[in-house]
């Protein structure tokens, strides 16, 4: 993977899509960062805003090589992080709570949600229960941007990053086996003390 790719500077504002630039630039700067200490060899990224509220769309998945937008979803928080905007995380097993910082998708697999992919969490503290917690991303039919609109947010997981059943192994198989997911929320916490931020 060419260290350019993770320059922001090379990507316009049309390729990026509707993401804040300011969370596409640390998603990168956390990207380039697993490449550059060896833990990760990514063909793509995704980014998670959690800002923003369920209702809209605040995922997006990114082809590196090509700088290419290859989803822009609506994805579920964990049912105790929040309602409609999450507020609380956690790492801990049993909290329901999604979690924050860098992931490497690993492997797909066939679970009780149909195709799932299990990620590996590269934070300690902040996300690296995540394969013993089960934190895999899925497709749910709660993910659903009417429902949302009639209920004022989407369903919420328990902890997963859940997304569109109708996209879901399209977008697993585009990003498993080494994608890089950053999952970003304003948390001061976890910005001043992650690996790859600092």
């Amino acid at each position: 993977m060419a260290l350019s790719a993770f320059d922001a500077a090379t990507w316009d504002d049309i390729s990026i899509g509707r993401i804040d630039r300011k969370v596409f630039e640390l998603a990168l700067a956390s990207a380039q960062n697993a490449v550059e200490r060896g833990k990760a060899d990514p063909s793509t990224l995704t980014v998670i805003d959690f800002s923003k509220p369920s209702t809209t769309a605040r995922m997006w998945v990114y082809d590196l090589r090509s700088r290419e937008l290859l989803f822009e979803e609506h994805v579920a928080h964990g049912r105790n992080s929040g309602f409609d905007v999450p507020t609380s995380f956690s790492n801990q097993a049993e909290s329901n709570k999604s979690s924050l910082g860098l992931y490497r998708a690993a492997e797909a697999y066939i679970g009780k949600h149909g195709y799932s992919l299990r990620l590996d969490g590269l934070e300690p503290g902040f996300n690296d229960h995540a394969r013993d917690r089960a934190i895999v991303i899925h497709g749910a039919e709660y993910v659903n941007a009417d429902t949302a609109k009639t209920q004022g947010r989407l369903g919420r997981s328990l902890g997963c990053p859940a997304v569109r059943p109708e996209i879901s192994r399209r977008l697993i198989d585009a990003v498993k086996d080494g994608g890089l997911v950053f999952a970003y929320y304003p948390d001061a916490g976890w910005l001043g003390a992650s690996p790859y931020l600092n």
